[in-house]
């Protein structure tokens, strides 16, 4: 059996972060989402692994190698234009072959991983596993009506669901979901839609059998859906302290400081992670906030943001809160006259100001 993980979206919804960044490498709790669907794969015991690539194949590529730091083989698979999911599908049809596979999307998150999922595909006979979850907005993912735990049909961002079930980024499929797409048509947003290749498997006789998740999990293609994500995976870390702390700092419930992190005259709040090299000084970092390397944050207060690496926040006389921060982002008081605020803001951005 073979992994399939899809990442050659362009992340619109997480823009202008996403303008120089491959969404699939934003990080939650200081690792790449990419990584956290490549490690539950993994787990599984599969080690063949290809990944869907686009516009950011040289990004993702530099960042994930060829899997030897995992024990694994990665391939990557050059997608021309992002298509749809059953068009990436058919693109990878030759390093498929006739093996199963599961297909992971890039930017979505499963808390408890998906190795018994992959078992439970493993010993059944079904031609496709589909998993599903409760959602408040079906109308934002594709939707799947059962009838006595049997799909009865499958839609794709309907404007009137029928149901509550949303299709999670995770599927399992053996080589007939290959002719079942090649059956299928572009839908109105001119993209083959997995969900349509899902319900000609239905209309061929074949079987789809679906599984709800009960646990968390998350698509992670907005901000807020990014934070969340990060609050739940830095509340299952265990406290490690790898870097130096001065006797003036309160560490307050679970923290994690790597490797290299300074931490002067503060107060650490967890769960949060202060990633290598970085350097708090005189500042609070609240629950729920994740700082990669290299960072400096010296008289601020930050709490429930991501701030990513190689950033400095420098006297900030209001908390921040709610955030995600890019790389190399300065944001600092100064006091030069004429007082004026001075921005370089990336298309789509949000400022509040006070």
């Amino acid at each position: 059996m073979k992994g399939l993980i899809l990442s050659g979206g362009t992340g619109t919804r997480l823009r202008p972060l996403t303008y120089t960044r491959a969404k699939q490498l934003v990080p939650v709790a200081n690792k790449p989402v990419l990584f956290y669907g490549l490690e539950a794969i993994l787990a599984s015991g599969i080690r063949d692994i290809g990944i869907i690539v686009g516009d950011t194949c040289r990004e993702i590529m530099e960042a994930v190698g060829d899997g030897t730091r995992w024990g694994a083989k990665i391939t990557y698979i050059q997608q021309d234009a992002p298509l749809g999911l059953a068009h990436a599908v058919l693109t990878a049809r030759d390093y498929l072959k006739d093996d199963s596979f599961v297909m992971y999307l890039g930017d979505n998150l499963i808390l408890d991983g998906i190795t018994s999922l992959v078992n439970e595909f493993r010993n059944s006979k079904a031609n496709a596993q589909i998993l599903l979850a409760k959602v408040p907005n079906p109308q934002q993912f594709g939707v799947a009506e059962l009838d006595n735990n049997t799909i009865v049909r499958l839609v794709e961002k309907p404007a009137d669901p029928k149901s509550d079930l949303a299709l999670v980024g995770v599927y399992m499929f053996d080589k007939s979901i290959f002719s079942a797409s090649e059956r299928i048509k572009p839908s109105a947003r001119n993209e083959l839609e997995i969900t349509d290749a899902i319900q000609e498997l239905i209309n061929m006789g074949l079987k789809v059998d679906p599984h709800i998740v009960n646990g968390w999990w998350k698509d992670t293609g907005k901000l807020e859906d990014m934070l969340e994500a990060n609050r739940m995976v830095l509340d299952r870390l265990k406290p490690v302290n790898q870097g130096e702390v001065d006797d003036k700092t309160v560490i307050d419930h679970k923290v994690v400081i790597e490797e290299g992190a300074v931490i002067q005259r503060s107060y650490l709040r967890g769960p949060a992670i202060i990633g290598k090299n970085t350097k708090i000084i005189d500042s609070y970092i609240g629950p729920f906030t994740s700082i990669q390397s290299d960072s400096i944050v010296r008289n601020a207060e930050i709490e429930h943001s991501i701030v990513c690496e190689h950033a400095r926040i420098e006297d900030i006389g209001v908390r921040i809160e709610d955030s995600l921060i890019g790389r190399s982002v300065e944001l600092r008081k100064t006091d030069v006259l004429p007082k004026a605020y001075r921005f370089v803001l990336g298309d789509r951005s949000v400022v509040g100001i006070l």
